[in-house]
């Protein structure tokens, strides 16, 4: 796996500040977890003859399973991903979205700990596609991420179509799933408000030219760290 200090920045921007959305969603994420794990291990001994176990359940996200969960847990592969793509805080609200929507339409398949990092690094580059003015390519998110190259394009492809290309999220939809969240964490006893994106023309003007001369984190060779 990845060391911490294997990402240097070279133009000294100050470390970002974790959102509340990445403790929020990774408490809702964790959560769904414990769940569905413990639902496919009863239905894995359910199956007479079978050794796949969760691989089984939900054929449509077999290209997201690992051979077992990463050692990374859900919120530092969170704020692993915010750290260094620099993408909008708005991107893990509406990968989830994504990731909510594959559920709806594949609901044989599970959410598990073997395949949430895939799900997660995948839906969260393609909300920045969509969100972001300015982000990084398939192949830094992918060494961020902990993926080949390779593979994070295949994993792309097929969410896409998974999803029958339904990316776009609108204000409402966006602000429901916010509300949604939110309300989560406030029935466990820990109020927390998601960030509402802000931008006005002039923010937008100096993200863009601020971003002509930024350059990426360098990332040492090692980097594909989920097990395949």
């Amino acid at each position: 796996m990845l060391a911490a200090d294997e990402f240097t920045n070279h133009h000294g921007r100050p470390e970002p500040s974790i959102p509340r959305v990445l403790t929020i969603l990774s408490f809702v994420l964790e959560k769904l977890i414990a769940r569905n794990n413990t639902l496919a291990d009863g239905l894995s001994q359910q199956l007479d003859g079978q050794s796949c176990g969760s691989a089984e359940i939900g054929k449509s996200l077999n290209v997201f399973h690992g051979v077992r969960a990463p050692s990374i847990s859900i919120p530092k592969y969170l704020e692993r991903l915010y750290k260094y793509t620099d993408c909008s805080p708005s991107c893990f609200v509406v990968g989830y979205v994504y990731i909510d929507r594959l559920l709806h339409k594949h609901p044989d398949s599970l959410v598990l700990s073997l395949n949430v990092h895939r799900l997660l690094v995948t839906s969260v580059m393609i909300a920045s596609k969509m969100l972001d003015d300015v982000h990084y390519n398939n192949a830094f998110y992918a060494r961020v991420g902990g993926v080949s190259n390779a593979e994070l394009n295949r994993l792309e492809v097929e969410l896409l179509f998974l999803l029958d290309f339904g990316v776009m999220v609108s204000s409402r939809v966006f602000e429901s799933y916010c509300f949604h969240l939110e309300k989560e964490m406030m029935l466990n006893g820990a109020f927390q408000r998601i960030e509402r994106p802000l931008l006005v023309l002039s923010d937008v003007a100096e993200i863009r030219e601020n971003s002509q001369n930024s350059l990426p984190p360098q990332i040492s060779e090692n980097t594909e760290f989920l097990t395949t």
